[in-house]
């Protein structure tokens, strides 16, 4: 059968390894491998891609376009992430607000939701941090896995996206997976099975299907990552803190860094309690770790 008589389907990559792409169409997997025009345009295809592949009778299938990008990631890489949920918890370990503001700007940076989700609230109460990030007016929500609260109201942010899950270990986020979705495990191993993880040592992104989206199964989502090679501009930071944005622009200097000079709006929003303080020491410490960093290096 020739290319011109193969029928065409729209679908997601949810997995990519060994130069072979597992795309998603109407609940059945397809194994693509990628045109070489793509290698040859430097445009690799990414999980979380929506992609269309030409399927034959012989069972031989191609990646022919990849659609629009809303977003992507280097490390981790995926595509078109709707939301990113970041599990902090009141105890065990107590919150790290600098983790966690690296995680909301690098979220913002790339055009994804960040959500914060405080668990532990049964042991302790959460409403200290929950009322540092109401303030910014990210979506914020307290989560007992004892109790229940806040569970139904994560679930309801799922729905039709693809959504990211991050947290320091110890947090709770795989017990959080698990409540969402019981058989979260159960599910992951089939379609494990199905792509052949078992058959590889590399550990790679996998989108899981749930609740008419995508949860992303993303090892070595951390921190570290995000800031070595999604690396945010000093002059961009400013616009990765929602809280800041009706602001900018009062300061008595346009080039006003809102670290410490006279007649910044910012610091003086801090100072009135506005802008919460710790999420201005998070600015101020990103601000002075990327300072320094020329382009040349942002891009290596």
């Amino acid at each position: 059968m020739t290319d011109s008589m193969a029928k065409t389907e729209k679908g997601v990559i949810i997995k990519g390894i060994g130069g072979f792409y597992y795309v998603e169409v109407s609940d059945k997997i397809y194994e693509c491998k990628a045109r070489g025009v793509f290698r040859k345009k430097n445009n690799t295809p990414l999980v979380g891609d929506l992609v269309t592949i030409s399927i034959t009778d012989n069972g031989y299938c191609t990646i022919e376009k990849i659609h629009h990008r809303k977003n992507s990631l280097v490390r981790p890489p995926i595509a078109n992430i709707d939301t990113l949920v970041i599990v902090c918890s009141t105890v065990s370990p107590s919150p790290n607000y600098t983790v966690i503001d690296k995680m909301v700007s690098s979220a913002v940076y790339n055009g994804i939701e960040p959500v914060i989700v405080i668990s532990k609230s049964d042991i302790k109460d959460g409403k200290e941090i929950f009322d540092i990030y109401k303030k910014t007016g990210i979506k914020t929500v307290l989560y007992s896995s004892v109790t229940h609260e806040g569970l139904e109201e994560i679930r309801s942010l799922l729905p039709n996206k693809i959504t990211a899950f991050t947290g320091n270990s110890g947090v709770g986020k795989s017990t959080l997976l698990n409540k969402l979705f019981p058989d979260f495990n159960l599910e992951t191993g089939e379609i494990s099975e199905k792509l052949g993880r078992g058959r590889h040592t590399t550990r790679t992104v996998e989108l899981i299907k749930t609740q008419n989206g995508y949860v992303s199964d993303t090892p070595g989502f951390s921190t570290v990552q995000l800031e070595k090679f999604n690396m945010i501009n000093k002059d961009e930071l400013q616009h990765t803190f929602p809280e800041f944005q009706e602001f900018l622009g009062e300061c008595r200097f346009t080039s006003c860094s809102h670290i410490c000079e006279k007649g910044c709006a910012i610091t003086e929003k801090v100072k009135d309690g506005t802008i919460p303080k710790s999420r201005h020491n998070s600015y101020v410490e990103m601000y002075n770790e990327i300072k320094d960093i020329k382009e040349w290096e942002r891009r290596k």
